[in-house]
């Protein structure tokens, strides 16, 4: 899969058009780029997203507070294991906001893009203002020699499934419901650094996991069931995300896996975490004795998980 993010680059082989924020590509996501990708292939069109980063929200509204599903890298892969050909994502201003609907066609998608076909929502609208819509989009579509495919309501409305639902349940902890919608497990991207140290005194060291990207939606506190591939093989744990109450005071948030049946220094490595299952809250406990008890009954709760759920 090409990624494109240049203003100049056009494109040379027509194509096959989606356009959408896609954020957590989830199950509808997934519905609509498959239907992409096989019609594209049918009528020789390469097929593209066309995305947008930053969210509008973030550019429009000043909306500094919304939290993604995806980072653009964890997005890229996604679509790249689905088979698309070219993610195109451009680059979300002001300026671009106040494109004319007839601009934005004519430039971007006609022009640059050689769009032939456009794949879209019924409730798609778009340009200044987003005042145009699908009735638009199919007359400049005579206009400029393309065709629009609508995806009616009834379509959109069989995977009552949206990037909202997914952030909800994200941050209520309910990963189940997250992983259900999203159609694979919901994953955090970081690099491992050296942290205080405190679980290696009391038996269960951790990796400590950064992530850069500070609009990366961070799940609910609480233990989670993971799992993660280091030097190509699967590795199970329990990762703690919060402030560790019970042996600290720092009221930064931390996320730290303690990984089972590993003692390899990672220190420096990029790592995938996927959230399985969620076990409980995030809990302050009246002694660290006390803490030591419930991490024992957490890897014993998070191997049973794993065992009646997990592929042998």
């Amino acid at each position: 899969m090409k990624i494109i993010k240049s203003k100049k680059e056009s494109f040379h082989q027509a194509t096959a058009i989606t356009i959408g924020t896609f954020d957590g590509v989830h199950i509808g996501h997934q519905k609509i780029i498959s239907r992409l990708i096989n019609t594209a292939k049918k009528q020789g069109l390469d097929a593209v997203i066309l995305t947008f980063f930053p969210h509008p929200r973030m550019v429009l509204q000043k909306d500094t507070s919304i939290k993604l599903i995806n980072t653009l890298n964890e997005k890229a892969e996604i679509l790249e294991n689905l088979g698309l050909d070219i993610l195109y994502i451009k680059e979300f201003t002001q300026e671009f906001s106040r494109l004319t609907a007839e601009d934005f066609v004519s430039k971007i998608l006609v022009n640059q893009l050689n769009v032939k076909k456009i794949i879209i929502g019924y409730d798609h609208h778009f340009g200044r203002n987003r005042t145009a819509n699908i009735d638009d989009l199919i007359a400049f579509g005579e206009q400029y020699n393309f065709e629009v495919e609508e995806i009616t309501a009834q379509e959109i409305n069989d995977v009552s499934v949206s990037s909202t639902k997914i952030r909800q349940a994200l941050l209520q902890g309910d990963i189940k419901t997250a992983n259900s919608y999203l159609g694979y497990h919901f994953m955090l991207n970081g690099s491992v650094v050296k942290g205080k140290g405190l679980g290696h005194t009391i038996g269960f060291p951790t990796a400590n996991i950064q992530i850069d990207e500070t609009y990366k939606l961070i799940p609910k506190h609480g233990v989670y069931v993971v799992s993660s591939i280091i030097n190509n093989k699967t590795y199970y744990g329990m990762m703690n995300i919060g402030v560790n109450p019970t042996v600290s005071n720092d009221i930064k948030q931390s996320i730290e896996v303690h990984f089972f049946n590993f003692n390899n220094s990672i220190y420096g490595n990029a790592l995938t975490i996927k959230l399985l299952h969620r076990l409980r809250d995030e809990i302050k406990f009246e002694s660290v004795d006390a803490l030591k008890e419930q991490l024992k009954n957490d890897e014993i709760s998070s191997k049973l998980y794993l065992e009646n759920n997990e592929p042998k």
